[in-house]
């Protein structure tokens, strides 16, 4: 069953029929990771509610249980020798007053914004810093993506309805096919991630599974040889 079903009603679900789609990968994608950074997990394997207690930007239960099937998505990228890209804040923005979101922050250090260690990055891939909720706005996103070749994105990261979503949609304004992996995104709010997930599916992109993302990915890369 898709995260979204039991908040979406038959008549919204009606709306939508002219808004099918199937997950595009082309010759060479890259894998975008959003914001895995330490400010996500800071707080521990807990629910939300208890984890802004102390950090409001912390995603809990939901930041946990989606490393295992991240690492597996990277290492299917490794294996496939394709571009990854990790993002994170800029702090000179952030420090300026420059946010993403109008959210509150609290004790906030540089090194919250270290990729989380579960993630090792490799010389071969990118690290991108941004000052808003795009990767794409005032970055040198467009550029790596010229130089690299790439002509879609499989994304994974938080949260679905920030910096994820507002990153789809540029991809799509691109023309790079996004395919959202749906154990690989996450939110604090999981109705906000349901909502986000059904709308971005219809109108942006395509959510699949991670077993169904390595079929696809193994198969257009299987195309190639």
């Amino acid at each position: 069953m898709r995260v979204w079903e039991k908040y979406i009603t038959d008549d919204v679900k009606s709306m939508y029929a002219h808004y099918r789609s199937e997950p595009k990968i082309g010759k060479r994608p890259c894998l975008l990771l959003i914001d895995l950074y330490n400010l996500s997990y800071k707080g521990g394997n807990l629910p939300v509610s208890e984890v802004i207690k102390t950090n409001p930007s912390g995603c809990g239960e939901h930041a946990h249980r989606a490393i295992t099937p991240t690492k597996k998505l990277i290492g299917l990228f490794r294996r496939h020798e394709l571009p990854i890209i990790f993002t994170t804040r800029d702090w000179e923005a952030h420090t300026g007053g420059t946010h993403s979101t109008q959210r509150q922050r609290k004790n906030i250090s540089e090194a919250d914004y270290d990729i989380y260690a579960e993630f090792q990055l490799e010389p071969s891939d990118t690290l991108i810093r941004k000052s808003r909720a795009s990767v794409f706005f005032n970055t040198e996103l467009d550029d790596v993506i010229k130089e690299q070749g790439i002509d879609s994105v499989v994304v994974g990261g938080e949260s679905t309805s920030g910096c994820v979503r507002a990153s789809v949609v540029d991809a799509y304004s691109r023309s790079l096919p996004p395919v959202l992996v749906e154990e690989c995104v996450f939110d604090r709010n999981p109705i906000s991630h349901a909502i986000n997930l059904f709308d971005m599916h219809h109108k942006y992109g395509h959510v699949t599974t991670l077993d169904k993302a390595t079929r696809l990915l193994d198969a257009r890369i299987g195309e190639k040889l």
